[in-house]
């Protein structure tokens, strides 16, 4: 053994050769690693096999389905092993000639040895009369699985397994009875019984926050109980909508870039308190879809910041970086600008920002309406289409002659329930107005077929609208629907509802309108002609004052 000439500079044993630095422990280690890389089957530093490229372990897989082979003897796997070894005792069946175990006491494979009940001959149904297999009451199985009794009967097989049934078990059976068909019903009681027969509480509470899906949307079966509980006050509602507007906003916050979102996850922290106050206090909290759209605002310039402008920091951002974010939608920009000014004057009094950028920028337009409006011949063209085609969707022709002749929001015409119409005065109750609207002839014969078309649903939802996603429900038809209700016609309804109120403010009083719409009266004064066209106002001759 030589003599210590220096320490090992990996351990700091000692190291017996002058050319040497490392002692002979970590040598054969450094040479076992040099010899090793990155097995691309398991990932794990090995000394890979020159005829496959793996290491041993993974080098070993199985001939029929090529899983991994552990014993270095075995050339299949373990299930492989017993699949085999299951079909080499199976023979054919004398009586069915198909593979199986042969009994001894018969000599035939188990289900020869062990033969069904034979099948029931056929009957005829009760229902439509015709010869078929017995299924249930007397009826074959088409006629069985949409028979109205289906959920009911479930319901009491249900009851008797219970120990404890609850008291509105029954009133459940016939909600859901009435509002679905019979196999989604039949469906409810199932999953209810799930719930009912487990080990948690049994409280309407309780049921409603089990029954719902992870995920954005809460489930069928959750929405039928709350509407269930709530409509007869065993349950509070669930908090889906808050969910729902809590991810869309971790949608927005996430899309901004790692190194500007601090400072929006803050700002949006902040805003969220604010809302929270707001509500406690009674007074108007901003909505999910104002602080949906802030950070829509603010993602799309920590985007643009990145990306155009090469800055990574709020506090690098000047007048004329947010000047260029503006001039991208040159007609969103005061709707941008509003929202860049609360985020940076909230930026500036936490110290992210020194300076406010958005102190001297201004978003100066006109008050008055800019928007498009209907020539008479297109209005026309729009009052014939709702009144004489028939192939035209009652609801189309609701929202479009609401609009077209009585001034309707989207809004007002979604909100319009059943108890709202008055069919000895012929008119209606929309929105905030401060009083009933009364119906031409064509707008309440359009009314009256929107009524005979949900006549003819199953449906206990008060709104006058009811689409499939709000039938089994409560709750009014959604507001994307509304969107796009009058695509066939070609015209939003904005634009419909914006001519009459055009032609209405520049005939009559602008605070007449203004009271009998429920308005603001400056909301109505923007509609005047002289914002508009001035065509619209009186020529006067030449040589007359």
């Amino acid at each position: 053994m030589g003599k210590k000439q220096r320490d090992c500079v990996s351990c700091g044993a000692p190291v017996g050769y002058l050319d040497r630095e490392h002692c002979c422990r970590c040598r054969r280690r450094m040479k076992e690693q040099a010899a090793k890389a990155k097995c691309p089957s398991c990932g794990k530093d090995r000394v890979l096999q020159q005829d496959t490229g793996r290491c041993i372990l993974c080098s070993r897989v199985c001939e029929q389905c090529g899983r991994p082979v552990r014993a270095a003897g075995n050339r299949l796997c373990r299930d492989c092993r017993r699949k085999t070894d299951r079909l080499a005792a199976q023979q054919p069946c004398p009586r069915c000639g198909k593979p199986g175990y042969l009994r001894e006491t018969t000599g035939w494979c188990g289900p020869c040895s062990h033969p069904g009940s034979p099948k029931k001959p056929p009957r005829v149904c009760r229902e439509c009369g015709r010869l078929r297999r017995h299924a249930g009451l007397g009826l074959c199985s088409p006629c069985w699985q949409k028979h109205p009794q289906r959920p009911f009967i479930r319901g009491e097989h249900l009851r008797e397994r219970l120990a404890d049934p609850p008291a509105w078990l029954g009133d459940f059976v016939a909600h859901v009875a009435a509002r679905h068909c019979v196999a989604r019903a039949c469906g409810f009681v199932t999953d209810l019984g799930r719930l009912l027969e487990d080990e948690h509480s049994n409280s309407p509470q309780a049921l409603l926050e089990r029954s719902r899906r992870p995920g954005r949307s809460m489930g069928s079966f959750a929405r039928a109980l709350e509407d269930f509980f709530t409509l007869r006050g065993l349950a509070l509602p669930t908090d889906q909508a808050e969910r729902l507007a809590a991810g869309r906003r971790k949608r927005r916050v996430d899309a901004v870039p790692d190194t500007l979102r601090p400072a929006v996850v803050a700002f949006d922290a902040s805003r969220m308190r604010a809302q929270d106050r707001a509500r406690r206090a009674g007074t108007r909290p901003r909505s999910d879809h104002t602080l949906e759209t802030a950070l829509a605002i603010l993602r799309d310039l920590a985007l643009f910041l990145v990306e155009h402008r090469g800055k990574d920091d709020w506090a690098l951002v000047d007048v004329h970086d947010v000047e260029a974010f503006l001039a991208t939608l040159p007609r969103a920009r005061k709707r941008r600008l509003t929202v860049l000014r609360q985020f940076f004057r909230f930026a500036r009094s936490k110290h992210i920002v020194l300076v406010d950028p958005t102190r001297t920028l201004t978003a100066k337009e006109p008050n008055g309406f800019r928007g498009r409006t209907l020539t008479l011949d297109q209005q026309r063209d729009l009052f014939r289409r709702w009144t004489t085609d028939e192939d035209v969707h009652p609801y189309e022709a609701l929202v479009g002659m609401l609009a077209l002749l009585h001034g309707a929001s989207s809004s007002e015409v979604r909100m319009l329930q059943v108890t709202d119409v008055d069919p000895v005065t012929q008119s209606v109750r929309l929105g905030k107005r401060p009083h009933p609207v009364p119906l031409d002839p064509a707008s309440w014969d359009v009314l009256q077929r929107c009524l005979a078309h949900r006549e003819a649903w199953p449906t206990a939802n008060p709104h006058v609208m009811v689409t499939k996603g709000t039938k089994a429900g409560r709750s009014p038809a959604s507001t994307a629907y509304l969107s796009h209700v009058l695509d066939a016609c070609g015209y939003p309804p904005r634009t419909i509802r914006s001519t009459r109120l055009v032609d209405l403010v520049n005939t009559m009083d602008p605070k007449l309108v203004a009271a009998v719409f429920g308005m603001d009266p400056q909301a109505a004064l923007i509609y005047l002609a002289g914002h508009i066209d001035e065509g619209r106002l009186p020529v006067s001759e030449p040589g007359r004052k």
